[in-house]
């Protein structure tokens, strides 16, 4: 029988779960059912997941800033669909195809003008990789320095500079990298006046925590690094393409990157497609003559798909004028956020820059509030944000997530898309959940439950591989 994936997916949906246990991450998803995410989505549009039952989840996640334009734009879409009619030849390798020469042409014309060569890969943490090749071949220095606190990817030299230390725990010796703390010049300084460093590698908002620094800190960090000779490198993954307000993050200050790392929303959401932006002079040190022209390569980087949606989301951000949706939504969404902090103390900050947004926990004033506060607390250090996202997904219906591990914040990253249903279905579904906070016990209760449950099926599934392990026998 000939494969017919509407009918194998239809006859296959909500066995996702007990898939992924038994072939994939079986890990994950006793985390997804402690936390009540273990939901079956059969289809997706814009702002929205839906379920088999056609209930709406508002998505102010968006896989982690990838569906900048909605999920399932009908654009892209067509462009695929247009582009698979077409039988185009792909990925013939010794060729030069036309596709990626038209999405190298548009994303340039919205970089900075400085940045004028393009290399096409299939992740943030794979163009992160090059980075580091492209700096070290460019400066004939080994050293990098990224930011404490920072997020750049997972494979072994992207997870070298990542400062996020529970995420390094367990996989031996990395690419050494020395990491400063964010705002501080001086520790910058003495980690760059050795003259030996490559490339100083940052995100315009650090996607943990979503933080940025004081307005002169990267103008002055780009001053250090033109002293010392050492390569600006903007990790763009996250910010890029509009998310911040502005085409680009780093654009929000007066600093000019050596390199730009693009991935995420640049794929449109459909097909995977990562990008390296730099300098002509910097590039050429790498493919530095006829015998290396292909020394850094990929073998997916440029096809076709790949470079049909990257071309038709810039068309999306460009025609719905979705950068300056962002900026004006976030502020509006910041603002109404904000004006929650009188009726919920527990409420410490909200920050963010376009619709990259922060909001921040901390202890409450009152009496009773401290003491469930430090009781939470005390139990876990990532107990109480949970009794946030939790409820905002159990009784809401809206996607958030924590902004990092053990923090007291949860990010916020809808499709730059949003409107004025959007911020009030969110607004007031926090205001609810806050409310039902003060007395924490319910959110407590449901998560417990929920962990007795998987810990209950997980003995079951432990006694039943025992049983068929002696059947056999």
């Amino acid at each position: 029988m000939p494969f017919d994936l509407r009918s194998t997916f239809q006859d296959r949906l909500g066995e996702n779960y007990e898939l992924h246990e038994q072939h994939i991450n079986p890990t994950l998803v006793q985390v997804q059912r402690i936390i009540g995410f273990d939901r079956v989505y059969a289809r997706a549009e814009g702002c929205y997941l839906y379920d088999r039952e056609g209930r709406d989840y508002l998505d102010f996640l968006s896989g982690y800033s990838t569906f900048n334009i909605g999920r399932n734009h009908p654009v892209v879409k067509k462009a695929l669909h247009d582009a698979l009619d077409l039988d185009l030849p792909n990925l013939v390798q010794m060729d030069c195809s036309l596709l990626s020469g038209l999405l190298a042409e548009a994303l340039l014309k919205k970089c900075p003008r400085h940045l004028d060569a393009v290399f096409f890969c299939s992740s943030g943490t794979e163009a992160n990789e090059g980075a580091i090749k492209f700096a070290r071949a460019a400066t004939g220095r080994q050293k990098i320095v990224a930011l404490k606190g920072s997020f750049h990817g997972l494979s072994t030299g992207s997870l070298a500079m990542t400062g996020s230390g529970n995420f390094r725990e367990g996989f031996g010796d990395l690419l050494p990298v020395a990491h400063v703390p964010l705002g501080d010049l001086d520790a910058l300084e003495a980690a760059l006046s050795g003259e030996d460093v490559a490339a100083f590698v940052f995100e315009p908002v650090q996607g943990k925590g979503v933080v940025f620094p004081r307005d002169a800190y990267f103008a002055e960090a780009q001053a250090l690094c033109r002293r010392f000779g050492t390569l600006l490198v903007a990790d763009e993954v996250q910010t890029g393409l509009g998310r911040t307000g502005r085409w680009w993050g780093h654009q929000h200050w007066p600093i000019e990157p050596d390199i730009l790392t693009v991935a995420k929303s640049l794929s449109g959401g459909y097909v995977p497609v990562g990008a390296i932006v730099t300098r002509r002079e910097i590039y050429q040190k790498t493919f530095s003559s006829l015998d290396r022209c292909v020394v850094h390569s990929t073998t997916f980087g440029r096809n076709n798909l790949a470079m049909v949606s990257g071309l038709a989301t810039l068309s999306v951000l460009e025609d719905e004028g979705l950068v300056a949706n962002a900026a004006a939504r976030g502020a509006e969404l910041m603002e109404r956020i904000d004006a929650l902090r009188a009726k919920h103390p527990v409420i410490k900050d909200v920050r963010g820059k376009g619709l990259m947004i922060a909001i921040e926990f901390a202890e409450p004033p009152s009496l009773g509030g401290k003491l469930a506060w430090r009781a939470m607390h005390k139990m876990d250090g990532g107990l109480f944000i949970q009794t946030v996202v939790v409820p905002l997904m159990s009784r809401h219906r809206v996607l958030t997530l924590v902004a990092g591990h053990n923090m007291d914040v949860i990010k916020i990253l809808p499709p730059l898309t949003i409107g004025e249903k959007e911020i009030t279905r969110f607004v007031d579904a926090l205001d609810q959940t806050l409310s039902t906070v003060r007395q924490p016990v319910g959110p407590i209760v449901e998560l417990t439950t929920n962990l007795w449950r998987q810990k209950s099926k997980q003995r079951a599934g432990d006694r039943r591989r025992r049983e068929l392990a002696g059947a056999v026998v």
